[in-house]
């Protein structure tokens, strides 16, 4: 186990992928592209993300592309993972996260969920590309 993910982790491993670009969204938090398709932005409050607690709006939440509905609904039944979803979400490939529990999660599992994030948003070109430079035939990192 390396050490727990942290917030960098995020943005390091976003920017670390080929051909991205970074918008920016309400309030300047990122948006990361790759081919004009979205596979990880910070998002900024909404009504569909509340604290239980206070019902106060999250501040703090990261949506992560995903491949498929089997990979979202894996990552949604780990109870060892503080993913999460909302109606708002319902059918889109993703999860979602807040910064402040991404301690939760080991580094370098996180590092491999935003490197999915971006295989599942990238051409198929670019995503061979990038597989073939970065694992092995197994599919783990080289």
């Amino acid at each position: 186990m390396t050490r727990r993910a942290r917030v960098e982790d995020v943005h390091e491993t976003a920017l670390a992928m080929p051909h991205v670009v970074v918008e920016r969204a309400a309030g300047g938090r990122p948006v990361y592209q790759v081919g004009r398709k979205s596979f990880v932005f910070f998002r900024g409050p909404r009504p569909d993300a509340v604290d239980p607690d206070t019902g106060e709006r999250l501040e703090d939440v990261i949506v992560l592309w995903v491949a498929d509905e089997g990979d979202k609904q894996a990552l949604l039944q780990d109870e060892r993972l503080p993913f999460f979803t909302t109606p708002h979400f319902d059918g889109h490939p993703s999860v979602l996260v807040r910064e402040s529990r991404l301690g939760e999660i080991d580094r370098d599992e996180l590092v491999e969920l935003v490197q999915e994030a971006w295989l599942s948003q990238a051409s198929a070109r670019r995503g061979r590309e990038w597989l073939a430079a970065h694992r092995g035939s197994e599919g783990q990192p080289n």
